[in-house]
Formats: C-alpha cells, structure tokens, sequence
C-alpha cells in the first residue's frame, strides 16, 4: 500500500514515537518536498527525528499540473494531494480537518495519525492506543475529544 503523508500526521506520530509504525504497516511511505521542509524546519517540534524518518521518502511534484478544488489549504497539503494523484497512492495520511474533506471531495481515501494507531493496535504491533494518544496530546497536537473517545472505543480501551 502506497502512503502519501501530510505533515500534521507525521508530527503527531513523531510525537507518540509512532513513524516506525508507518513502515510496519504500509509498503511505501513518501511525501512532497514542501512536506518535507515544514516537517524539518528549525524550532519545529519533532524536526530531527522527522528528517531522519523522512530524508529517503521525498517525492517531487508539479502542482501545475493537477487540479484540486481546495481552499485554505497550505502548500505541503496541496503538493501531498498532487502527489497522491500523481503515484495513483491508496491513502492520504492528513490529520487536519479541512484538508481531510478537501481530499475526500476529490475522490482520496485518508487515513489520520489516531488511524494509523488503531491499525497498529489490530496488526499487533502496539498493546494499547491509549498511551500514544496522550504522548500526542502531551506534545501539544490537538485531537478532537470525540475522535479520541472514538478510537479509545475502537480499540477496547474506553
């Protein structure tokens, strides 16, 4: 399965000690380049472990040549869109919102960092969601309290 991460995810796994589990769980994990220097930019939490992680998984994109209908949306969302459609990738890893249901309006299937967790917890790489999730959350990354009680059900851990 073919990945294409965003950075809200991928800071948030970082946070919980979580991209190892990426690897685990899907074939080819790749992002953008502006993904990659957002992820990577001085002072931003998780920088070195991200660049690390991500050196070996930037893939080039032409945003001029893919139409997206998107609004509000950042230029490390929008090249990861491009790129999925680029690679023809199985899942967008996007944890914000917005980007969440601009890429399900132009037909892409996402997967979120509390996603990736579950899939970990139900592959038997992790015991529990639980303590992943509040490293995130220690980490400063917003989860909504109803995804979190959500995923918290979804794994038997409520």
């Amino acid at each position: 399965m073919l990945v294409i991460a965003d950075t809200s995810a991928l800071v948030a796994l970082a946070a919980c000690d979580g991209l190892s589990l990426l690897d685990a769980l899907f074939q080819t994990v790749y992002v953008p380049p502006a993904v990659f220097r957002e992820c990577t930019a001085p002072g931003k939490p998780e920088s070195d472990r991200l660049e690390r992680y991500l050196r070996d998984k930037v893939s080039e994109v032409d945003l001029a040549q893919f139409v997206i209908a998107a609004s509000g949306l950042g230029e490390g969302e929008l090249e990861a869109m491009a790129l999925y459609k680029r690679l023809h990738a199985d899942r967008l890893l996007v944890d914000d919102n917005r980007a969440r249901k601009v890429a399900r309006l132009n037909s892409m299937q996402v997967i979120g960092s509390v996603g990736v967790l579950l899939l970990a917890k139900a592959g038997g790489l992790i015991p529990l969601v639980r303590p992943l999730i509040e490293s995130i959350q220690a980490a400063g990354v917003y989860l909504a309290e109803q995804l979190v009680a959500e995923a918290l059900r979804l794994a038997d851990e409520a």
